[in-house]
């Protein structure tokens, strides 16, 4: 049975070498490439906030940046559940990032894309318990929203 594992564990690696397979922070891949060499835009709200922190933690922070990274969030809630009084008991928190990578030094699009996601939160607890559950929502959502943005420029060849 071991002898089996151990087969199987090289043929997955043969087979991912076989097709290309490169770890992306690997020297001289995509990941190395970006990493603190994109400046995000400044935040002016605190969902564009937590997605720039996390942006900046995934991408590092750029001194001298060779891509600009822009984005407008738009967030909506939706009720998900309701009792039999007709009281809301959890929503569901929906949101998009619309990002553009731009080079620098020409101005010109490296990339364009949006990223959806969703989170939801309980409501059946005090006003304070809700407040805290959404406000935890939103940055769960944010984070999302970055690691998925962050994916995508990953998995693009910027140069």
């Amino acid at each position: 049975m071991l002898s089996f594992n151990r087969t199987v564990l090289v043929l997955a690696i043969m087979a991912l070498s076989a097709c290309g397979f490169q770890p992306v922070y690997a020297p001289g891949a995509t990941g190395a490439n970006v990493q603190n060499k994109i400046s995000v835009q400044a935040p002016n709200n605190r969902n564009a906030f937590l997605l720039t922190q996390r942006l900046e933690e995934r991408l590092g922070r750029a001194s001298n940046a060779d891509y600009t990274l822009q984005y407008a969030i738009s967030t909506s809630q939706a009720n998900l559940a309701v009792d039999t009084e007709g009281s809301v008991t959890r929503f569901n928190l929906v949101g998009s990032a619309r990002f553009s990578i731009i080079a620098t030094s020409t101005g010109q699009v490296a990339l364009s894309d949006t990223v959806t996601n969703f989170t939801g939160y309980s409501a059946a607890g005090t006003t304070v318990a809700t407040f805290a559950a959404e406000r935890d929502a939103r940055k769960r959502l944010m984070i999302l929203l970055a690691d998925q943005i962050v994916t995508r420029v990953l998995s693009t060849d910027l140069e």
